[in-house]
């Protein structure tokens, strides 16, 4: 049997292929890298607060406001970010100054290879998922487990699930009779009016109450995303 040998022009239009495929290769992941870091971010469940209708484990498409920060003259608070009664939003409750475009492109690059686990400019215990119920100026009270929506220049009080736009299901947990009402614990909560850009989240599962049960109400500085798709697992595929 012949061996084949490659020539020269041969072995040359090889290594020129090759090297276009890898500069092609990290084009493309820079892109990506750089698209989802400014305008979307891939985040994982990390607990059952949003419980029964997100659970722990899933993962989820969020869109992302980071470029606000990178433009100057532009803020959140000028501009409608479409966050509608019932939305699904991306909180950080303990956020620092906002990097830069470098570092937020090497983070994008560290989720996507560990699969959103790890993070150069995110600690997990300040990121929390949470159901957007209030706008500016809502008067907002709760009775057992249940907010009812007093909205901005309305005559009527209405239910969470009457003005919001998405179909959902609290988790109510059962409390014991005696508990003291006064407590964000207990499922009743006086009226509050809600300020300019001030915003009231609150879990799925009323039984956590890392929300503005305890917060109070959140700024719109410290919402960071909006959910929009459910990615993983498939078989529950789709928006929220």
């Amino acid at each position: 049997m012949k061996r084949r040998y490659s020539t020269y022009n041969d072995q040359k239009s090889q290594r020129h292929k090759v090297r276009w495929i890898i500069l092609g290769v990290l084009i493309f992941f820079l892109v990506y890298t750089s698209f989802t870091s400014l305008f979307f971010s891939m985040r994982i469940l990390q607990n059952d607060a949003m419980a029964p209708n997100l659970r722990a484990g899933e993962r989820f498409l969020f869109s992302s406001y980071s470029y606000y920060s990178l433009v100057p003259g532009l803020s959140l608070e000028n501009r409608s970010l479409s966050l509608e009664r019932g939305s699904v939003v991306l909180v950080n409750m303990f956020r620092d100054p906002q990097p830069g475009m470098v570092r937020r492109i090497m983070d994008g690059t560290i989720r996507f290879f560990t699969a959103q686990n790890f993070s150069l400019i995110e600690q997990n215990e300040n990121i929390f998922v949470k159901r957007l119920i209030g706008l500016p100026g809502d008067e907002i009270s709760m009775t057992n487990f249940i907010i009812r929506v007093k909205a901005k220049d309305s005559a009527f009080s209405l239910t969470e699930f009457e003005v919001s736009l998405y179909d959902y299901s609290p988790e109510i947990p059962q409390m014991p009779s005696l508990w003291d009402s006064s407590l964000p614990f207990s499922g009743n909560m006086d009226t509050i009016i809600l300020g300019e850009n001030e915003y009231f989240l609150i879990s799925d599962d009323r039984g956590n109450t890392n929300d503005s049960r305890t917060w109070g109400p959140v700024s719109i500085d410290n919402i960071i995303g909006k959910a929009l798709f459910r990615y993983w697992p498939l078989s529950r595929l789709g928006s929220i």
